[in-house]
């Protein structure tokens, strides 16, 4: 189905692996495209209740293939971000499910940004983290300027943004851009554990919670008391609401669907 990519579901859980390990997963149009469509699969397919995404080889993902885009010839930088990479990240934020990224290796520029669009990030102690746009007089993209922002501060932001500094991912983990850092050996597994435990979490609930944290860093007091007034009338009429109560009167663990 795709030549750039892997996709596969197995027990609620869709992982999407960039598949260029030759370039260390650098994006050239191919692999844009196909993981603006395997975010769509995974977002529509009910049997995924939560998205891990990681790259193959020893890389995460090394931003924009830049052989690739010289051999294409010029072309507007501002249209390959409207068409190519802008809508990766919005699938990610708008993905009505948790998305955890398996930092195996380096996340660089466009990579970066890949990375801290995720709703959680497990890394490799061998992973970093870099920014690495100004080495080609370049600016942050694919989100970047606001997701660092708000995580660690502006000062801290300009200087990774304007220094290209790499970060190691326990560095990286001490700034709060990362959940965890385990050993390379252990990558696999804890990150499997870890989407296990969110596939059978109220996925319903996740997809508002959400919505309503990123609301939270943009908008004022009133209006998030509002949405949350919103979202919670939602949630209060799943099946999964039902169920945790239930299960709750019961004195039992309740078995969330995600409806």
């Amino acid at each position: 189905m795709y030549t750039s990519l892997l996709w596969q579901v197995q027990h609620g859980v869709g992982t999407i692996t960039l598949n260029r390990p030759e370039v260390y997963n650098a994006f050239n149009d191919t692999l844009s495209y196909e993981l603006q469509d395997a975010l769509k699969q995974a977002a529509k397919d009910t049997k995924v209740r939560a998205v891990v995404l990681t790259g193959a080889g020893k890389a995460f993902c090394s931003g924009q293939d830049l052989k690739a885009a010289s051999e294409a010839g010029t072309r507007s930088l501002g249209d390959s971000l409207h068409k190519r990479y802008n809508p990766i990240i919005k699938a990610i934020r708008d993905m009505p499910k948790p998305v955890i990224c398996q930092l195996n290796g380096v996340a660089a520029g466009a990579g970066c940004s890949l990375a801290l669009a995720c709703d959680l990030i497990i890394a490799s102690e061998s992973a970093t983290l870099i920014e690495i746009f100004i080495n080609i007089a370049l600016v942050l993209d694919s989100g970047s300027s606001y997701f660092l922002p708000r995580t660690i501060g502006y000062h801290r932001a300009f200087e990774l943004a304007t220094k290209a500094t790499k970060l190691s991912a326990t560095d990286a983990k001490a700034l709060g851009l990362i959940n965890k850092v385990v050993p390379p050996e252990a990558l696999t597994d804890v990150v499997a554990a870890e989407a296990k435990f969110y596939a059978n979490a109220p996925t319903k609930a996740i997809a508002l919670l959400k919505k309503m944290l990123t609301k939270g860093m943009t908008e004022n007091l009133e209006a998030v008391l509002e949405y949350e007034a919103y979202c919670q009338e939602i949630a209060g009429h799943s099946r999964d609401n039902a169920e945790g109560i239930t299960a709750f009167l019961e004195k039992r663990n309740p078995v969330f669907t995600g409806e």
